[in-house]
């Protein structure tokens, strides 16, 4: 499960990395996790202070994304990428350093196809429907560590339409969803 905050928006108006989160699940509990301000090289804007409470004097100090991308890369390899939203997070991984070729899933996806009954799927919405607790919103461990306990409601879930590997998942989240005539 990972998680970023940035600098305002997507990679590619030039958005950096500001936090980062990884949470690792493995049969259906939280294993370990790993999490690191970064810096982007440049001011926060006060929008992104006052959403995230990380202030540029905080990142200032913090390792540009160079300085960690081996560890987020020893991290991430051999594992399935999962985010809520994960275009997004990986797009930002991909423009900060190399990220590996590894399956991607995104929770977002998930919510559409497994709890179609939700109107709105951003994470507010989705941890309320579970009753997931978020802890420090907008900052990449609290919301890596909801996302990561909203991951495993989803799998079981997806037991019990009986998805019960990878590959059933992805092919699942990709077929189109059966119309209904009325």
């Amino acid at each position: 499960m990972v998680d970023v905050e940035t600098t305002g928006g997507a990679s590619w108006r030039g958005h950096r990395i500001i936090d980062i989160s990884i949470v690792e699940v493995l049969g259906g509990e939280i294993v370990d996790e790993y999490e690191s301000l970064v810096n982007p090289g440049r001011a926060l804007p006060p929008m992104i202070t006052g959403l995230t409470g990380i202030t540029t004097e905080m990142v200032t100090g913090a390792p540009y994304f160079d300085h960690i991308a081996d560890e987020v890369d020893r991290r991430l390899r051999g594992r399935v990428f999962v985010a809520h939203n994960a275009m997004f997070d990986w797009e930002l991984l991909r423009t900060n350093g190399d990220a590996p070729d590894v399956p991607r899933i995104c929770t977002v996806r998930m919510c559409r196809r497994l709890v179609s009954e939700l109107r709105r799927r951003n994470l507010d919405e989705v941890t309320r429907h579970f009753g997931v607790e978020i802890h420090a919103r907008h900052r990449a461990h609290g919301d890596a560590l909801a996302t990561a306990r909203v991951l495993l409601r989803l799998l079981d879930e997806a037991t019990g339409r009986g998805i019960e590997d990878l590959a059933t998942l992805q092919w699942y989240l990709k077929r189109r969803r059966q119309r209904t005539r009325f």
